[in-house]
């Protein structure tokens, strides 16, 4: 019987030992597949963390030089202005056209917003960002912006701006991406549409600009869009009420203090 068999029992050691050898290199192959995922997961976190900030801090534009249309104002000639400049209250508004939520805010607010500019009560400066191109990819944003500077140019920057925010397409469809999309749109503003504004878009003229203005606002402490500042105080942060009566109200207190 083999359990007699000194040769049978070393047989059965070597089996026993080729088992537990086997059995540690199983385990050290594991140790090193979970050291490995834990490596790769790293740095698949750094990878999107890179892309992220990428995304969001206009580097695609940053080495384009910074031309600025005429008429913008502020200490970095990044905001261009509506209303009169003398007038009593002052307000900012941070917008991105491809932003639904700016495009809502807009349609409740832009009536007013051009009333009390018209009436001389109100200033507004516009500052104008490309969060969704980092967020969704492609380049409306940057694109729409552009115009709108092109726009500027012209003297007919609150019109196209108005008629892009009537147009907006959905977040994720980067219609505004088509730089002719950008051009017939400009043909709905008297007197707009034209060589001069048609080289304008087609050029980037004012891309440089835009990185520019998008890099201001992610250093400016605020990271969404629209935010909107009456005299320095954001007044459509979370929670907010405001409504078109109510702003007028706020503009009007503004005015006298």
């Amino acid at each position: 019987m083999s359990e007699n068999n000194p040769q049978g029992k070393r047989t059965a050691r070597e089996r026993m030992q080729a088992e537990r050898e086997r059995q540690r290199s199983k385990d050290k192959r594991r140790r090193m597949l979970v050291v490995l995922a834990a490596v790769v997961g790293v740095l698949a976190v750094v990878a999107v963390v890179g892309v992220l900030v990428g995304q969001n801090s206009g580097s695609d534009t940053n080495d384009k030089p910074v031309a600025f249309p005429k008429g913008a104002v502020g200490k970095d000639r990044l905001a261009l202005p509506a209303g009169k400049a003398d007038a009593p209250a002052g307000l900012t508004v941070y917008e991105d056209f491809r932003c639904p939520a700016c495009g809502q805010f807009e349609d409740r607010f832009s009536k007013t917003i051009n009333d009390l500019e018209d009436a001389g009560k109100l200033r507004t400066d516009y500052r104008l960002v490309k969060l969704i191109d980092g967020n969704f990819g492609g380049t409306g944003s940057l694109n729409a912006a552009n115009a709108a500077a092109c726009a500027q140019d012209a003297g007919k920057f609150v019109p196209y701006h108005d008629v892009l925010f009537q147009n907006q397409p959905p977040e994720n469809d980067d219609a505004f991406a088509d730089k002719g999309h950008l051009k017939d749109l400009a043909g709905k503003v008297d007197g707009l549409r034209g060589k001069r504004f048609d080289s304008c878009v087609d050029d980037g003229r004012f891309d440089g600009w835009v990185g520019a203005s998008d890099v201001a606002f992610g250093k400016s402490g605020h990271n969404s869009t629209p935010t909107v500042l009456l005299e320095g105080k954001n007044i459509l942060g979370p929670g907010s009420n405001l409504t078109p009566e109510s702003f007028k109200q706020l503009v009007e207190d503004a005015g006298k203090g």
